[in-house]
């Protein structure tokens, strides 16, 4: 037998979407953060190693 979900409240809603939002905005965050340190190498001609990308 399934127990029913209590029913989520606008406060929880308002939480889970902004953890959502929060995760989505650091993604996008590292990504340019990763653009930015290529780009800036390619300019100075230096070397990237893999280990620093992350």
């Amino acid at each position: 037998m399934q127990h029913a979900q209590p029913p989520i409240t606008k406060y929880e809603q308002f939480l889970e979407q902004a953890q959502e939002q929060m995760l989505a905005f650091e993604r996008r965050e590292r990504e340019f953060r990763k653009r930015e340190r290529e780009e800036r190498a390619a300019q100075l001609h230096l070397p990237i190693s893999r280990d620093e990308l992350h």
